[in-house]
């Protein structure tokens, strides 16, 4: 992710309103005993009543526009007003550019009805014109509406200090990009997205289920940062030192009495603190790829389609593309750094996407994620770049469409790293799914529950075997069988001598009842393996 240098002042961000939480609206007014009790008639601007008050004014004088700086709510007895039509027209006109919030009126024997020429301006305004049909008491309306104003800003001014603490806590421990993000959706109660200045997601937290939040997330986001977007969304800038790293977007929600776009930007300093802190321009390239391969190893998605907008959020497209999965187990067993970003370059070069991270259950484990518009170049390319250096064996999974097909592809590549000892010299093995049509078939049907019950029935003697005695006898299983006729690789692959390893073998024809001589056998339980080990 490449940050934008910007120039001194120069913003782009949408900027959001007054919050809502803050101040009552002309609805909300009037909902309120003192004016209630009045009985309270809106004849115009009803469109208008979720206004925002920012303060109530009685205004008597026919001057009282240029008293006023927008946002007031006017309360008149009308006595103080002119009966020339043209006169009551300049008012309302007035009042209107003014930017009031509406116009309240008390009927009575100097004003019986609302004058038809202000009415008719506010009218054409859309600004709210009420009248109340029983005397009010003025000064009752305005203690109850300026105690709620005052009221909810020492609410608002309590809950951004509680926001700032928060914030300024996370900071100060190093809390990493996505557990940041999160909390903001906590605190806001609403899905809060981290983008960089693609416009591609880093960190999606509280999306629901279906993930239907992040479906066409470069357009929408686009949109949005133009003004044009969809209503709700509140975004700032993460930046620092005249560097903008990404933006914060949070989704439609409920107000927060600190107010959304406060809460916000209280994150989007402690991202970029993180951010400065790192040092590493990737740093969050990287944990988005780690968190994606997490959840797709781990089927930590409720649907298909949801983590296919995921996917394609982040960058890496998913439909109408060909994906495969490339694994490399290193020698040394640990993911060097730089290998990660040597595939995705790889990638790029073949015109390719990618997303790479090291296996969430094996860190000597990197998982490679290609789609390709066609054919097999992205994978190929990725595996040739990878294959020297520290790998020992490079896997490459067959073709495949959508989510499961990924899934299925990712599991045979990192199951055929399991295969062989490692190239000579300092060039890896690659073993290719190709080669492996047993892999392909379990792999292809690995999340039908009739297979999974059938690798458990196979196994079972061996699983609770080991369970009970710390046992080794699975993998002892998985070597013979990825050696079938050569029982020495098979104890070396292993690491058992030969002598311990046949009697391994022995105890394990006795817990089956089974013949490990016989094809048959080899077979079904080379598939029962299979099964456990990819969900495993």
């Amino acid at each position: 992710m490449m940050p934008d240098r910007r120039a001194f002042g120069q913003d782009d961000t949408v900027r959001p309103g007054p919050e809502r939480m803050l101040l009552p609206t002309v609805r909300e007014v009037l909902r309120m005993d003192p004016v209630a009790d009045a009985l309270p008639e809106v004849l115009a601007g009803e469109d208008g009543l979720d206004a925002l008050v920012r303060w109530v004014h009685v205004a008597e004088t026919a001057d009282v526009a240029r008293l006023v700086s927008g946002g007031e709510l006017l309360l008149a007895t009308g006595l103080g007003w002119s009966h020339d039509e043209h006169a009551l027209r300049s008012l309302g006109r007035e009042l209107a550019d003014a930017g009031v919030a509406g116009l309240v009126l008390e009927l009575g024997e100097r004003t019986p009805e609302a004058p038809a020429p202000l009415l008719e301006e506010f009218r054409l305004a859309g600004l709210p014109f009420v009248v109340l049909h029983r005397e009010a008491r003025f000064v009752a309306i305005t203690e109850a509406v300026h105690a709620r104003i005052i009221d909810d800003q020492t609410v608002a001014l309590r809950a951004r200090d509680e926001i700032r603490e928060l914030f300024t806590g996370l900071s100060l421990r190093g809390s990493p990009a996505d557990f940041i993000v999160a909390q903001a959706a906590r605190v806001l109660r609403c899905p809060v997205v981290l983008e960089d200045t693609g416009h591609q997601v880093l960190v999606a937290e509280n999306v629901g289920d279906g993930e239907a939040e992040l479906e066409r997330w470069e357009q929408r986001s686009r949109a949005a940062h133009r003004g044009a977007g969809e209503a709700g969304w509140t975004l700032t800038p993460v930046e620092a030192r005249g560097m903008r790293w990404g933006h914060l977007v949070a989704l439609p929600g409920e107000p927060h009495p600190a107010g959304r776009s406060s809460v916000l930007e209280q994150a989007a300093v402690a991202l970029a603190l993180s951010r400065l802190a790192d040092r590493d321009e990737e740093e969050w390239t990287r944990r988005s790829h780690v968190a994606l391969i997490g959840a797709l190893l781990g089927r930590r998605f409720a649907g298909d389609g949801g983590m296919a907008a995921r996917f394609e959020a982040s960058g890496f497209p998913v439909a109408g593309r060909v994906l495969a999965g490339v694994a490399v187990r290193t020698r040394s067993g640990r993911v060097e750094s730089g290998s990660a970003a040597r595939a995705l370059e790889a990638a790029r070069a073949a015109g390719s996407d990618a997303i790479a991270a090291a296996h969430p259950a094996s860190p000597g484990l990197l998982v490679v994620a290609v789609s390709s518009r066609s054919g097999r170049p992205g994978a190929d390319a990725v595996a040739d770049a990878l294959a020297g250096g520290d790998a020992a064996v490079v896997g490459v999974g067959s073709d495949a469409h959508g989510i499961p097909g990924l899934l299925s592809s990712v599991e045979e590549a990192v199951e055929l790293t399991g295969r062989g000892g490692g190239g000579r010299g300092r060039h890896a093995v690659v073993q290719r799914a190709e080669s492996r049509p047993l892999l392909r078939l379990v792999t292809a049907f690995g999340d039908d529950p009739r297979l999974q019950e059938y690798a458990e029935r196979m196994l079972r003697p061996l699983i609770e075997h080991d369970l009970a005695n710390d046992g080794d006898l699975i993998e002892v299983l998985r070597a013979y069988l990825s050696h079938p006729g050569n029982r020495t690789r098979a104890a070396a692959a292993s690491h058992l001598s030969r002598s311990v390893f046949y009697q391994r073998i022995a105890l394990i024809e006795d817990l089956l009842g089974l013949d490990l001589d016989d094809g048959e056998t080899i077979g079904a339980l080379h598939a029962a393996v299979l099964a456990r080990r990819i969900r495993s």
